[in-house]
C-alpha cells in the first residue's frame, strides 16, 4: 500500500511508486515542513471519524447491552442483527478491526517521521513536536484501548507500516501487557500535550486531544487496571481543570453556564461541579443540546466533531448515528431503545433504571428516548424541550431531526452530532466507582469508619450527576444517603447512574466487562444480558458462564492471514458455513 495514500488519503501515488521507492516518497516528497505533519495528524482525526470506525464504537459498547434491540429495517443489516441476538461468530463483519489499526498506523508514521520534519523546518519548534507527538500518541491509544476492551489480547505495535516487505502477521499481546503499555505511554507524554487551545479555536478545545483529555484516559485505564488511587488522581486533574476554566470563564461572563439562572444552581444542584445546568428558560433539555447537539460544552472533554454546515459540508456527517438511531427520513433506525428501557421509562413507580421518588422526573427519560415512536433521541435528534412545570406530567416537544442531504447523488443521513468520548459527568462517576473499590465489605466499626469518608464522597458524585437531570426548579437531594450504607449497594448505584446518564452512548457493555473481570464472574453481566430482546436467556446463561465470552471473536479473515493470532475458545475455530452474509 503506498505510505501517502495510508497516511490520508490525499492523493494518488501510483505515478511516483513507478519511478522512487516509497521510503523516498515518504521522506524527500511529504515529510518536508510542519504543515505536512498538521495534515497528516488531521487525517488521524478523520480516520477515527470513519463510518466503520464510528459504527464499531457504537456496537462494541453498546449493543450486545441490554439498553438496544432491533430496530427499523434490520434485516438490511445481517451481521448486526445476529450481534443482537448474541450470535455471533468468527464471519461476522462487527469482528473486524481495520479501521482502528488504520488510524494507530497513521499514528505511528507521525511519531516515526515528525522528528526528521522538525529537523527540516526551523518554524517546527521542539514543543510544537513534543505536543504532537502526545496527540497522536493519545490516539493511537485510544484505539488499542477499544481493541482490548473489546477482543481482550491483540496484536500490539508500537511500529509504523510504511514498508510491504514488514513483518505484519504479530501475535496477540495479553490484554494487561497492553494496558500497562498504554499507560506508560499516555504517562510520558501527557506533560507535553496542549493544555489549552487559543479561543480563536474554540472547537479544538474538545474535538482535538488535550492534557483533560489525557487525564481523562488515564483516569479509566487506571479503573481497567483496579489501580483506584491512581483512577481518583486523575479523575480529580479533570475535575479540578473544568472547575478552573469555568471559574475563569465566569470572571468573564457571570452568567456563563447557568443557563439564566444564579451561582447558587452550581452549589445546590450539581453540587459544586461545572455540569451543564439542564434546566433553562423554565424547560428542561439544555444539557442535551449543549452536550449533544451544539457541542464544546463546558463538560465535554473529548468529543469527534462532525459537519454541522449544511451546504458546506467541511467535515463528514456522523452517518453511523444516523443509520443506527434515526435520521430525517426515518424515526427509528436500524436499532431502538430495548423494552427494558421503553417498559421502564413508562411506569410510574417501581422503575428499576430510571429510578425516581417523590414523583420527580428524570430528564434523561426523555433526552434518550422518543417513547412516541419507541426510538433512540440521544444524538439523532436536534433538540427538545421538556415542560416540567407539573412534573407529573410532562410534555415534550420534539424538534426538527437533522437534515437529509445528497451527496456525489448517493442518499446519505446527514447528522451533525457530536461523538463524546469523554465528558464530565463520565469521568465523576468512573471516580465514584473507584472510590467504591476502596471500600472494605464488612460492618464492624473499624471498617465503617474506613468506608463512611469514601461512601461520602461516591455518593455526592452520582447524586450531583442525578440531581442535575431532575425537572424540579428548587432541589437540594434526590438520592437519598441513608438508602447507600454499603459497599454493594453504593457500586450497584454507580452502575445504575452510569446506565442512565450514559445510555446509546457506546459505554454500557464496557461497564459489564469491567465489573466482570473485577468481580472475576459474570453474573451482573449475565443477569443484564439476559434481559435482551430476541435473546434465549437460558443460552445467554449458559453462555456467558466462560468469562471468554464476554469478549468478541476474531474475525476469521484475520485469523487465515495472520496464522499466530489463536481464536477466542468461546466462539470455536471461527468457521461457519451456513452463516448468512449481509446483502
Amino acid at each position: 500500500m503506498c505510505a501517502v495514500a495510508l497516511l490520508g488519503g490525499l492523493t494518488s501515488c501510483s505515478d511516483f511508486l513507478e519511478i522512487k521507492s516509497q521510503s523516498e516518497i515518504v521522506l524527500e516528497d511529504f515529510w518536508n515542513e510542519k504543515a505536512d505533519v498538521d495534515n497528516i495528524v488531521a487525517g488521524c482525526y478523520s480516520a477515527l471519524q470513519d463510518d466503520g470506525v464510528m459504527r464499531r464504537m457504537m456496537v462494541w459498547g453498546e449493543f450486545r447491552s441490554e439498553n438496544v434491540m432491533a430496530g427499523q429495517n434490520i434485516n438490511d443489516d445481517i451481521n448486526l442483527e445476529n450481534v443482537l441476538k448474541e450470535s455471533i461468530t468468527a464471519m461476522n463483519a462487527y469482528t473486524t478491526w481495520d479501521g482502528f489499526y488504520n488510524v494507530i498506523n497513521r499514528c505511528n508514521t507521525v511519531i516515526k517521521y515528525a522528528p526528521q520534519v522538525a529537523q527540516r523546518d526551523p518554524g517546527y519548534t521542539q514543543s510544537e513536536l513534543q505536543a504532537t507527538i502526545a496527540e497522536v500518541s493519545a490516539l493511537r491509544d485510544l484505539c488499542f484501548f477499544y481493541l482490548i476492551r473489546t477482543f481482550r489480547d491483540v496484536p500490539y505495535s508500537t511500529e509504523a507500516f510504511t514498508d510491504d516487505d514488514q513483518k505484519m502477521d504479530l501475535p496477540a499481546t495479553p490484554f494487561n501487557a497492553v494496558l500497562d503499555s498504554l499507560i506508560q505511554d499516555l504517562e510520558a507524554v501527557q506533560g507535553y500535550a496542549v493544555q489549552r487551545y487559543p479561543e480563536t479555536s474554540p472547537l479544538y478545545q474538545t474535538g482535538r486531544i488535550t492534557q483533560d483529555a489525557i487525564h481523562a484516559m488515564l483516569c479509566e485505564m487506571y479503573l481497567w487496571k483496579q489501580d483506584y488511587d491512581q483512577c481518583i488522581r486523575y479523575a480529580d486533574m479533570v475535575i479540578d481543570s473544568k472547575k478552573k476554566m469555568y471559574e475563569e470563564k465566569r470572571s468573564q461572563n457571570a452568567s456563563f453556564g447557568l443557563g439564566g439562572s444564579s451561582q447558587n444552581v452550581l452549589n445546590t444542584r450539581m453540587n459544586g461541579y461545572p455540569l451543564v445546568n439542564s434546566l433553562s428558560s423554565g424547560y428542561y433539555g439544555n444539557t442535551y443540546t449543549e452536550v449533544f447537539v451544539n457541542g464544546n460544552s463546558q463538560e465535554t472533554v473529548f468529543e469527534l466533531l462532525f459537519d454541522k454546515t449544511e451546504a458546506g459540508y467541511t467535515m463528514p456527517g456522523n452517518s453511523a448515528v444516523g443509520a443506527f438511531y434515526g435520521n430525517a427520513s426515518v424515526d427509528k433506525g436500524l436499532v431502538g431503545p430495548s423494552t427494558t428501557v421503553t417498559e421502564d421509562i413508562a411506569k410510574t413507580s417501581s422503575r428499576t433504571i430510571f429510578a425516581d421518588r417523590n414523583k420527580k422526573v428524570d430528564a434523561r427519560l426523555y433526552e434518550n428516548v422518543n417513547m412516541n415512536t419507541e426510538s433512540i433521541n440521544k444524538f439523532a435528534s436536534r433538540g427538545l424541550l421538556i415542560n416540567a412545570t407539573q412534573p407529573t406530567n410532562v410534555s415534550v416537544s420534539y424538534m426538527a431531526k437533522y437534515p437529509f442531504a445528497k451527496i456525489n447523488n448517493v442518499n446519505h443521513y446527514y447528522n451533525s452530532s457530536s461523538w463524546v468520548i469523554y465528558r464530565l459527568s463520565d469521568i465523576m462517576l468512573l471516580k465514584a466507582e473507584a472510590l467504591c473499590q476502596k471500600m472494605l465489605e464488612g460492618s464492624d466499626e473499624e471498617i465503617n469508619a474506613h468506608n463512611q469518608p469514601l461512601l461520602a464522597q461516591a455518593f455526592s458524585l452520582v447524586n450531583a450527576v442525578n440531581k442535575r437531570s431532575v425537572c424540579e426548579a428548587t432541589l437540594v437531594d434526590t438520592l437519598v444517603a441513608g438508602d447507600y450504607l454499603t459497599k454493594a449497594q453504593m457500586e450497584q448505584l454507580v452502575l445504575q447512574e452510569r446506565q442512565r446518564e450514559l445510555m446509546f452512548e457506546g459505554k454500557r457493555w464496557y461497564d459489564l466487562v469491567r465489573r466482570s473481570l473485577r468481580d472475576g464472574n459474570t453474573q451482573v453481566l449475565s443477569s443484564a444480558a439476559q434481559k435482551r430482546d430476541g435473546v434465549n436467556g437460558q443460552f445467554i446463561q449458559n453462555f456467558f458462564q466462560k468469562m471468554d465470552a464476554i469478549f468478541w471473536p476474531y474475525n476469521n479473515d484475520e485469523i487465515k492471514v495472520n496464522r499466530n493470532l489463536v481464536q477466542n475458545p468461546s466462539f470455536g475455530s471461527g468457521e461457519n458455513s451456513s452463516y448468512e452474509k449481509t446483502k
